[in-house]
Protein backbone atom coordinates (compact mmCIF):
# COMPACT_ATOMS: atom_id res chain seq x y z
CA UNK A 1 0.00 0.00 0.00
CA UNK A 2 1.24 3.52 -0.76
CA UNK A 3 2.19 5.63 2.24
CA UNK A 4 0.32 8.91 2.45
CA UNK A 5 0.44 11.49 5.20
CA UNK A 6 -2.29 10.44 7.65
CA UNK A 7 -5.52 12.38 8.17
CA UNK A 8 -5.50 13.46 11.80
CA UNK A 9 -7.29 16.83 11.66
CA UNK A 10 -10.87 17.65 10.74
CA UNK A 11 -12.54 21.03 10.22
CA UNK A 12 -16.20 21.49 11.14
CA UNK A 13 -17.73 24.72 9.76
CA UNK A 14 -20.33 25.58 12.42
CA UNK A 15 -20.62 29.36 12.20
CA UNK A 16 -23.95 29.42 10.33
CA UNK A 17 -26.96 31.22 11.79
CA UNK A 18 -29.46 28.40 11.21
CA UNK A 19 -32.12 30.80 9.95
CA UNK A 20 -34.15 28.00 8.36
CA UNK A 21 -34.87 26.64 11.84
CA UNK A 22 -35.86 29.88 13.57
CA UNK A 23 -37.08 30.44 16.20
CA UNK A 24 -35.57 27.18 17.54
CA UNK A 25 -32.07 28.38 16.67
CA UNK A 26 -32.38 31.89 18.11
CA UNK A 27 -30.47 30.88 21.25
CA UNK A 28 -29.39 27.30 20.41
CA UNK A 29 -26.86 26.51 17.66
CA UNK A 30 -28.50 24.47 14.91
CA UNK A 31 -25.70 21.92 15.27
CA UNK A 32 -27.01 21.11 18.76
CA UNK A 33 -30.52 20.31 17.57
CA UNK A 34 -31.02 16.63 18.43
CA UNK A 35 -31.83 13.70 16.21
CA UNK A 36 -33.73 11.85 18.97
CA UNK A 37 -31.20 12.35 21.80
CA UNK A 38 -27.89 13.11 20.06
CA UNK A 39 -27.05 16.53 18.62
CA UNK A 40 -26.14 16.74 14.95
CA UNK A 41 -22.60 17.79 15.83
CA UNK A 42 -22.16 14.66 17.94
CA UNK A 43 -22.94 12.42 14.96
CA UNK A 44 -20.31 14.24 12.89
CA UNK A 45 -17.64 14.16 15.60
CA UNK A 46 -18.27 10.46 16.24
CA UNK A 47 -17.90 9.82 12.50
CA UNK A 48 -14.57 11.64 12.49
CA UNK A 49 -13.29 9.75 15.52
CA UNK A 50 -14.22 6.43 13.92
CA UNK A 51 -11.97 7.44 11.00
CA UNK A 52 -8.97 7.95 13.28
CA UNK A 53 -9.14 11.75 13.41
CA UNK A 54 -7.62 13.12 16.60
CA UNK A 55 -7.93 16.90 16.36
CA UNK A 56 -11.34 18.55 16.02
CA UNK A 57 -11.37 22.11 14.66
CA UNK A 58 -14.62 24.04 15.03
CA UNK A 59 -14.97 27.18 12.90
CA UNK A 60 -17.52 29.04 15.00
CA UNK A 61 -19.29 32.39 15.09
CA UNK A 62 -20.94 34.57 17.70
CA UNK A 63 -23.37 32.68 19.93
CA UNK A 64 -21.88 29.26 19.17
CA UNK A 65 -19.96 28.65 22.42
CA UNK A 66 -22.50 25.99 23.49
CA UNK A 67 -21.02 23.66 20.84
CA UNK A 68 -17.69 23.67 22.65
CA UNK A 69 -19.38 23.35 26.04
CA UNK A 70 -21.13 20.20 24.78
CA UNK A 71 -17.71 18.52 24.60
CA UNK A 72 -16.58 19.88 27.98
CA UNK A 73 -16.98 18.25 31.40
CA UNK A 74 -20.19 19.30 33.18
CA UNK A 75 -19.12 18.92 36.80
CA UNK A 76 -22.46 19.75 38.41
CA UNK A 77 -24.38 17.43 36.09
CA UNK A 78 -21.98 14.53 36.56
CA UNK A 79 -21.82 15.03 40.34
CA UNK A 80 -25.61 15.00 40.60
CA UNK A 81 -25.93 11.93 38.35
CA UNK A 82 -23.25 10.09 40.33
CA UNK A 83 -24.97 10.88 43.63
CA UNK A 84 -28.23 9.51 42.26
CA UNK A 85 -26.63 6.36 40.94
CA UNK A 86 -27.18 7.28 37.29
CA UNK A 87 -25.14 5.72 34.49
CA UNK A 88 -22.61 8.26 33.20
CA UNK A 89 -21.64 6.22 30.14
CA UNK A 90 -24.22 8.14 28.09
CA UNK A 91 -21.90 11.16 28.37
CA UNK A 92 -18.79 9.33 27.20
CA UNK A 93 -19.03 10.44 23.54
CA UNK A 94 -19.13 14.07 24.69
CA UNK A 95 -15.72 13.85 26.36
CA UNK A 96 -12.59 15.05 24.60
CA UNK A 97 -8.92 14.75 25.38
CA UNK A 98 -7.70 18.16 26.56
CA UNK A 99 -6.25 20.08 23.61
CA UNK A 100 -7.95 17.98 20.95
CA UNK A 101 -10.80 20.44 20.40
CA UNK A 102 -9.80 23.81 18.95
CA UNK A 103 -12.03 26.70 17.90
CA UNK A 104 -11.45 29.59 15.53
CA UNK A 105 -13.85 32.39 14.68
CA UNK A 106 -15.31 33.18 11.30
CA UNK A 107 -16.09 36.80 12.07
CA UNK A 108 -17.84 37.59 8.78
CA UNK A 109 -20.16 35.10 6.98
CA UNK A 110 -18.39 34.93 3.63
CA UNK A 111 -19.14 31.34 2.68
CA UNK A 112 -17.85 27.81 3.16
CA UNK A 113 -14.53 28.48 1.46
CA UNK A 114 -13.85 31.39 3.79
CA UNK A 115 -14.82 29.30 6.83
CA UNK A 116 -12.29 26.62 5.88
CA UNK A 117 -9.62 29.27 5.27
CA UNK A 118 -10.15 30.54 8.82
CA UNK A 119 -8.64 27.25 10.08
CA UNK A 120 -5.45 27.58 8.02
CA UNK A 121 -3.09 28.18 10.96
CA UNK A 122 -4.24 25.02 12.72
CA UNK A 123 -4.31 22.85 9.62
CA UNK A 124 -0.79 23.98 8.70
CA UNK A 125 0.88 21.81 6.06
CA UNK A 126 -1.14 18.67 6.71
CA UNK A 127 -3.95 17.09 4.70
CA UNK A 128 -7.24 17.43 6.54
CA UNK A 129 -10.86 16.37 6.52
CA UNK A 130 -13.96 18.55 6.37
CA UNK A 131 -17.33 17.45 7.75
CA UNK A 132 -20.51 19.49 7.30
CA UNK A 133 -22.74 18.57 10.28
CA UNK A 134 -25.94 19.47 8.38
CA UNK A 135 -25.25 16.44 6.19
CA UNK A 136 -26.02 13.48 8.43
CA UNK A 137 -24.25 10.46 6.95
CA UNK A 138 -25.37 7.12 8.38
CA UNK A 139 -23.79 3.73 7.77
CA UNK A 140 -25.79 1.03 6.04
CA UNK A 141 -28.45 -0.74 8.06
CA UNK A 142 -27.11 -3.76 9.84
CA UNK A 143 -23.61 -2.35 10.26
CA UNK A 144 -20.79 -0.98 8.16
CA UNK A 145 -18.42 1.92 8.55
CA UNK A 146 -19.19 5.61 8.48
CA UNK A 147 -18.61 7.93 5.56
CA UNK A 148 -15.32 9.48 6.72
CA UNK A 149 -13.85 6.07 7.58
CA UNK A 150 -14.66 4.92 4.05
CA UNK A 151 -13.01 8.05 2.68
CA UNK A 152 -9.87 7.66 4.79
CA UNK A 153 -9.56 4.05 3.60
CA UNK A 154 -9.81 5.30 0.00
CA UNK A 155 -7.29 8.08 0.70
CA UNK A 156 -4.82 5.52 2.01
CA UNK A 157 -5.00 3.89 -1.42
CA UNK A 158 -4.82 6.89 -3.76
CA UNK A 159 -3.80 9.94 -1.68
CA UNK A 160 -4.46 13.43 -2.99
CA UNK A 161 -7.92 14.97 -2.60
CA UNK A 162 -11.21 13.16 -2.13
CA UNK A 163 -14.83 14.17 -1.97
CA UNK A 164 -17.72 12.00 -0.90
CA UNK A 165 -20.46 11.57 -3.50
CA UNK A 166 -23.86 9.93 -3.68
CA UNK A 167 -25.85 8.97 -6.73
CA UNK A 168 -29.23 10.70 -7.08
CA UNK A 169 -31.92 10.57 -9.78
CA UNK A 170 -30.80 12.62 -12.80
CA UNK A 171 -33.74 15.03 -12.44
CA UNK A 172 -32.51 16.03 -8.96
CA UNK A 173 -28.95 17.07 -9.87
CA UNK A 174 -29.71 20.78 -10.32
CA UNK A 175 -29.95 21.18 -6.54
CA UNK A 176 -26.39 20.04 -5.83
CA UNK A 177 -22.73 20.25 -6.72
CA UNK A 178 -22.04 17.57 -9.33
CA UNK A 179 -18.77 15.93 -10.39
CA UNK A 180 -17.55 15.36 -13.91
CA UNK A 181 -16.28 11.78 -13.69
CA UNK A 182 -13.10 10.48 -15.27
CA UNK A 183 -11.50 7.08 -14.97
CA UNK A 184 -13.37 4.58 -12.80
CA UNK A 185 -10.80 3.16 -10.40
CA UNK A 186 -13.09 0.75 -8.55
CA UNK A 187 -16.72 0.17 -7.70
CA UNK A 188 -16.61 3.07 -5.21
CA UNK A 189 -13.73 5.25 -6.47
CA UNK A 190 -13.88 7.55 -9.51
CA UNK A 191 -11.45 10.13 -10.82
CA UNK A 192 -12.82 13.68 -10.78
CA UNK A 193 -12.15 15.82 -13.86
CA UNK A 194 -14.43 18.73 -12.99
CA UNK A 195 -16.96 20.16 -10.53
CA UNK A 196 -20.17 21.97 -11.46
CA UNK A 197 -22.36 23.77 -8.95
CA UNK A 198 -26.13 23.22 -9.46
CA UNK A 199 -26.10 22.55 -13.21
CA UNK A 200 -29.24 22.39 -15.35
CA UNK A 201 -30.37 18.77 -15.62
CA UNK A 202 -29.56 18.60 -19.34
CA UNK A 203 -26.02 19.88 -18.75
CA UNK A 204 -25.08 17.85 -15.67
CA UNK A 205 -21.93 15.78 -16.29
CA UNK A 206 -23.17 12.95 -14.04
CA UNK A 207 -25.67 12.10 -11.32
CA UNK A 208 -23.00 11.96 -8.59
CA UNK A 209 -23.50 14.79 -6.11
CA UNK A 210 -21.04 16.16 -3.55
CA UNK A 211 -22.30 15.19 -0.10
CA UNK A 212 -20.59 17.22 2.60
CA UNK A 213 -17.42 15.23 3.31
CA UNK A 214 -13.97 16.11 1.99
CA UNK A 215 -10.31 15.20 2.38
CA UNK A 216 -8.13 17.97 1.00
CA UNK A 217 -4.46 18.75 0.71
CA UNK A 218 -3.22 21.92 2.50
CA UNK A 219 -2.59 23.67 -0.83
CA UNK A 220 -6.32 24.47 -0.93
CA UNK A 221 -5.67 27.06 1.78
CA UNK A 222 -3.30 28.94 -0.53
CA UNK A 223 -5.95 28.96 -3.23
CA UNK A 224 -8.62 30.19 -0.82
CA UNK A 225 -6.29 33.02 0.17
CA UNK A 226 -6.95 34.81 -3.12
CA UNK A 227 -10.16 33.09 -4.17
CA UNK A 228 -12.62 35.55 -5.67
CA UNK A 229 -16.24 35.56 -4.58
CA UNK A 230 -18.42 33.15 -6.50
CA UNK A 231 -22.06 32.06 -6.33
CA UNK A 232 -24.11 34.04 -3.84
CA UNK A 233 -21.32 36.58 -3.42
CA UNK A 234 -19.46 34.12 -1.18
CA UNK A 235 -16.05 32.47 -1.30
CA UNK A 236 -16.90 28.98 -2.51
CA UNK A 237 -14.89 25.91 -1.56
CA UNK A 238 -16.03 24.27 -4.79
CA UNK A 239 -14.24 26.96 -6.83
CA UNK A 240 -10.96 26.40 -5.01
CA UNK A 241 -11.24 22.62 -5.39
CA UNK A 242 -11.91 22.99 -9.11
CA UNK A 243 -8.61 24.85 -9.44
CA UNK A 244 -6.78 21.88 -7.88
CA UNK A 245 -8.15 19.35 -10.38
CA UNK A 246 -5.46 18.46 -12.86
CA UNK A 247 -2.69 19.63 -10.56
CA UNK A 248 -3.18 17.04 -7.83
CA UNK A 249 -4.90 13.63 -7.70
CA UNK A 250 -8.63 14.17 -7.20
CA UNK A 251 -11.13 11.36 -6.63
CA UNK A 252 -14.72 10.85 -5.59
CA UNK A 253 -15.62 8.12 -3.13
CA UNK A 254 -19.19 6.86 -3.43
CA UNK A 255 -20.58 6.47 0.07
CA UNK A 256 -22.10 3.10 0.90
CA UNK A 257 -24.74 4.37 3.30
CA UNK A 258 -27.48 6.93 3.73
CA UNK A 259 -27.56 10.73 3.69
CA UNK A 260 -30.07 12.97 5.42
CA UNK A 261 -30.14 16.67 4.58
CA UNK A 262 -30.66 18.02 8.09
CA UNK A 263 -30.24 21.57 6.85
CA UNK A 264 -33.86 21.32 5.73
CA UNK A 265 -36.83 20.80 8.03
CA UNK A 266 -38.17 17.83 6.08
CA UNK A 267 -34.75 16.17 6.01
CA UNK A 268 -34.41 16.74 9.75
CA UNK A 269 -37.78 15.11 10.43
CA UNK A 270 -36.93 12.22 8.08
CA UNK A 271 -33.64 11.59 9.91
CA UNK A 272 -35.37 11.67 13.28
CA UNK A 273 -38.02 9.16 12.21
CA UNK A 274 -35.59 6.86 10.39
CA UNK A 275 -33.10 6.63 13.23
CA UNK A 276 -35.78 6.42 15.92
CA UNK A 277 -37.40 3.45 14.18
CA UNK A 278 -34.06 1.62 14.10
CA UNK A 279 -33.43 1.89 17.84
CA UNK A 280 -34.02 -1.14 20.01
CA UNK A 281 -35.31 0.93 22.93
CA UNK A 282 -38.05 2.73 20.99
CA UNK A 283 -38.19 1.53 17.38
CA UNK A 284 -41.32 -0.60 17.65
CA UNK A 285 -43.21 2.09 19.55
CA UNK A 286 -42.24 4.84 17.07
CA UNK A 287 -43.21 2.66 14.10
CA UNK A 288 -46.61 1.93 15.67
CA UNK A 289 -47.02 5.65 16.34
CA UNK A 290 -46.25 6.54 12.74
CA UNK A 291 -48.68 3.92 11.42
CA UNK A 292 -51.38 5.23 13.75
CA UNK A 293 -50.87 8.80 12.61
CA UNK A 294 -50.95 7.76 8.94
CA UNK A 295 -54.23 5.94 9.43
CA UNK A 296 -56.01 8.91 10.99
Amino acid sequence: MNQHKPIKKAVFPVAGLGTRFLPATKAIPKELLPIVDRPLIQYAVDEAREAGIEQIIFVTGRGKTAIVEHFDIAYELEHTMRERGKDLSVLEPTRATPGDIITVRQQVPLGLGHAIWCARAIVGDEPFAILLPDELMVAQKGGGTGCMKQMVDAYNEVGGNLISVLEVPQEAVSSYGVIAPGEVKSETLTEVTGLVEKPPVAEAPSNKIVSGRYILQPEVMRLLEDQEKGAGGEIQLTDAMARMIGNQPFHAATFAGRRFDCGSKTGFVEATLALAMEREDMGAEVRAMAERLLSE
